[in-house]
């Protein structure tokens, strides 16, 4: 299991009342044959100016995939057999998406403030023209949202950030083995009643490597290659097999 650490380190940025002290240890995800998935921790620590608020502090971290647009459609039973009917495609939904709260997201983030960053799972997918395309278009949104939270893609972690002393925060996100290469946007945001005080931003590099890596690349740059070299080794296997078995049956 391969394992990720967001150490803590200072970063310069403009003077606040309180802001993200935060960085990287490993800014990328090697995608082997052998890659079952990856666990990311992040921690860090909040830099003030002036003394702490009693206000309490809240901490919002999301990890996003690449965007994709997307159609999803509506299955119906007709006639005895399940069939598409309606389809709406999607503008761009992240391939995934986790968010990890101090606290339930509805106390750590205002509405407005949820609408202005897209933080939580159904503000991150942008469906422009999905309204004109049927007239129950969230129902797609949210379909999206089960098939992919079943499947670890989408992620909901409330009271999963770990705060101490409103000073040092911490949490833990598992990425899924069937990742999409791309940079994976890791936000920070500080609240207070609610609101954005504070955010940083960095990224994570998702790439395949080695025979994965040789795989992908030469199926996207020479199909005919691909194709001719993966009915070869379909051809070899058979062989060997039916060899193999011959054998086994003289024994």
């Amino acid at each position: 299991m391969l394992r990720l650490a967001l150490l803590l380190c200072l970063v310069t940025l403009p003077l606040r009342a309180e802001e993200v002290v935060l960085g990287l240890s490993r800014d990328r995800v090697a995608i082997t044959a052998t890659f079952e998935g990856s666990d990311i921790l992040i921690f860090g620590a909040v830099k003030r100016e002036a003394p702490i608020s009693e206000v309490p502090l809240g901490v919002v971290i999301t990890v996003a995939g690449p965007s994709q647009p997307v159609q999803v459609r509506r299955k119906e039973r007709r006639f005895g057999i399940w069939v598409n009917t309606d389809a709406v495609d999607l503008d761009a939904a992240p391939t995934f998406y986790a968010v990890a709260t101090s606290g339930s997201l509805d106390q750590v983030l205002t509405e407005t403030e949820d609408l202005r960053h897209r933080v939580s799972i159904p503000r991150a997918i942008r469906s422009v023209g999905a309204a004109s395309m049927a007239e129950d278009a969230e129902r797609f949104t949210d379909a999206l949202i089960r098939i992919r939270e079943r499947t670890d893609a989408y992620q909901l972690l409330e009271n999963a950030v770990a705060l101490d002393e409103q000073t040092l925060f911490r949490t833990a996100i598992s990425l899924p083995a069937n990742l999409t290469e791309g940079a994976y946007k890791t936000r920070i945001f500080l609240t207070r009643e609610g609101r954005v005080v504070s955010q940083f931003e960095t990224v994570i590099d998702v790439r395949k490597v080695g025979l994965e890596r040789w795989l992908f690349t030469l199926s996207r740059q020479q199909p005919l290659a691909y194709g001719l070299m993966s009915l070869a080794i379909a051809i070899a296997a058979g062989w060997a097999a039916s060899a193999a078995f011959r054998v086994l049956r003289r024994t």
